[in-house]
């Protein structure tokens, strides 16, 4: 069989793949808005504590990261589609958890199998659509998917603010929550198509001298490659990978941010519920649309400077939040970082994308998810030990600022532009010239 590339050519499981990651992105929208916001009135936790709330993310962000890169290696043995059911199986008791959590240490459980379902889950709809795309068509494959996660968590975060303003909180995120991953389960199950075979065939065509058009700069690594061989490769041995890993880390500070951190804030400030979904969902309605065009736009202008751009953008727009003092205020703040968040996070998936090796792709962007998403733990733990020494929630944002800032410029030094086209593998560079 002849495993053609191309979403044209693949617009079936291309589509079942952004169906799964609209899913994925509404079972961790379910938890965005109401839990963090009423964590001390509905869960016990003590007033003003930030490292408890907090935890909810570090354990979410620990989870999902060691999950990412267990995913990345496990499906290129099981494949993808098995390991996607997988990752619904291990999502089927949070909705419970939620319903009759006794306490916050429940909650921060869920957050544990919640960082399973999207470690397995949402790295399966990337790694599939790697395997199905051109590599000229990575940016717009990415941006698409990251565009239905992403609208999926800010339309659930909207709804889960309002169905919790009419309706008891803990029923409604239940209700919600359950109907999402039975969906989702059974479209896995009923309607996912393998896309294994694809790599394994691009990389047989690689091997041959078979593959058309300008060639990538695969890194350089052992031909058949362990997984510590490939965690070293990505995290240290390479320096555009390096560069890579780094920024994944720092940017899910921002998602940290407003994930536990905006909705303390704005109730702090007298917003009520639904003015708190609003503002989160513009963040994640204008990142996640925003990703429309950005994606595509990293397939011609290359992934480099749309990736620094993109930092540079949401250190001003964090930076910003807490001197506003206003709805409208803050949902511009809110908007601006969605929209350097639509150009760095597709741009850094598509450039790894870029340079791996499709023969253990899927591994290295396990190993770079690995590091973005321990960024949550990383951020969120940092945000929370810094806003109860300081005594101050605004401190968290200074923080996330000049961390994103600081990664912003070291891109700008560590990393070459991946891009196939605009920087191809040296032996098509000679052929051009």
């Amino acid at each position: 069989m002849i495993y053609a590339l191309g979403i044209r050519e693949n617009l079936r499981p291309f589509l079942e793949q952004l169906l799964q990651v609209f899913f994925v992105g509404m079972a961790i929208g379910l938890q965005r808005t109401v839990i963090p916001a009423l964590a001390e009135t509905e869960f016990g936790v003590v007033h003003g504590s930030m490292t408890a709330i907090f935890a909810l993310v570090v354990s979410f962000g620990i989870v999902k990261g060691a999950m990412n890169f267990v995913s990345g290696h496990l499906s290129e043995r099981v494949g993808r589609r098995r390991v996607l059911i997988w990752g619904w199986l291990a999502a089927l008791p949070i909705p419970f958890m939620i319903l009759w959590a006794p306490s916050w240490g429940w909650i921060v459980a869920a957050n544990v199998l919640l960082g399973v379902n999207q470690g397995f889950c949402w790295s399966m709809t990337v790694t599939a659509k790697m395997d199905i795309v051109k590599g000229s068509q990575r940016g717009m494959a990415t941006g698409f998917n990251e565009f239905a996660g992403y609208g999926g968590v800010a339309l659930a975060g909207l709804l889960t603010g309002y169905l919790a303003s009419f309706f008891d909180p803990r029923t409604s995120l239940f209700t919600f929550g359950l109907a999402v991953i039975l969906l989702a389960l059974a479209a896995a199950a009923l309607a996912f198509i393998e896309t294994l075979p694809f790599a394994r065939a691009e990389a047989a065509r690689h091997m041959a001298g078979t593959s058309s058009g300008p060639q990538p700069r695969y890194a350089k690594g052992p031909d058949s490659p362990t997984a510590g061989q490939i965690f070293a490769l990505v995290s240290w041995r390479n320096r555009t990978f390096m560069a890579l890993a780094q920024a994944g880390s720092v940017e899910k500070f921002v998602d940290a941010l407003m994930w536990a951190l905006v909705p303390v804030f704005l109730v702090s400030q007298g917003a009520s519920l639904i003015e708190i979904g609003w503002v989160t969902g513009i963040y994640g309605f204008v990142w996640g649309g925003s990703q429309l065009w950005t994606g595509p736009l990293s397939d011609v202008v290359g992934r480099k400077w749309p990736t620094v751009v993109g930092f540079f953008l949401c250190s001003g727009g964090v930076i910003a939040f807490p001197f506003l003092a206003t709805i409208t205020g803050w949902a511009v703040s809110a908007a601006v970082t969605g929209v350097g968040m639509a150009l760095l996070y597709p741009t850094l998936i598509a450039a790894m994308g870029d340079i791996a090796h499709p023969s253990w792709r899927g591994s290295a962007l396990g190993v770079y998810r690995f590091w973005r998403d321990l960024g949550y733990a990383i951020g969120a733990l940092a945000m929370g030990v810094i806003a109860d020494a300081s005594g101050m929630l605004q401190a968290g944002f200074w923080l996330t600022g000049v961390a994103m800032a600081i990664s912003g410029g070291w891109l700008i030094l560590g990393m070459e532009e991946t891009h196939p086209r605009l920087n191809p593998a040296p032996d098509q560079e000679d052929a051009d010239a």
